[in-house]
């Protein structure tokens, strides 16, 4: 995939930058890191500069997640109420777990796009909930955008600094992702934890 991805680029520039990175969101198995860092490296020996992938990255970043957004509008509270009825006794969970989880994501969706942004595999997958949650749109691009082009300008931004090395900046992002995995799996367990006793606490 690495070849395929970095020919394409190198025929396409700013519109395969573009069109991978939107692909990246909808197919998080294609790793931006590669598509971003050698985009970087690129702005070193072509007529492709930084300002330009990144432009380009975000901009496919932003509308991949749009797309995102509006397959988990389908999937509605309503939907979810009715998986729920269906298969809560299997996946212990009932209705008003539903509503809560979805009134979290209104309290605090905002700060959770923005910052899953930053996040290898999961900054595409939270467009989902997003439109599950129906997020006011305009806010979700916003966050998004932000989020992406911080994202997209380290990465860019390194590839070019490192420049024939640009694949070394892959092995260090592979670190960065396990560690962040770690972590979210670690909260994720203290957050099942606290509420399994705060549900205890209510019956």
């Amino acid at each position: 995939m690495e070849n395929w991805i970095t020919s394409f680029m190198s025929e396409f520039g700013y519109f395969g930058v573009f069109l991978l990175i939107m692909i990246e969101n909808l197919f998080p198995p294609i790793p931006s890191e590669l598509i971003l860092t050698f985009g970087g490296f690129m702005t070193t020996y072509s007529d492709m500069t930084r300002v330009g992938v990144i432009t380009a990255a975000t901009t496919g970043s932003v509308i991949g997640a749009m797309l995102l957004y509006c397959i988990g509008m389908l999937v509605d509270v309503a939907r979810l109420e009715k998986i729920v009825a269906r298969w809560g006794k299997i996946l212990r969970l009932t209705r008003k777990d539903v509503h809560r989880a979805d009134a979290w994501f209104d309290r605090y969706g905002p700060w959770t796009v923005l910052l899953c942004r930053l996040v290898p595999l999961i900054r595409s997958l939270i467009s989902i909930p997003a439109g599950m949650s129906n997020m006011n749109f305009v806010l979700f691009v916003l966050l998004t955008a932000i989020g992406s082009l911080i994202w997209n300008t380290i990465l860019v931004v390194l590839g070019a600094a490192v420049g024939d090395s640009w694949k070394s900046i892959i092995s260090y992002m592979d670190v960065y992702s396990t560690v962040t995995y770690i972590l979210l799996v670690l909260g994720g367990i203290a957050v099942y934890i606290w509420y399994s006793r705060f549900r205890r606490k209510r019956v």
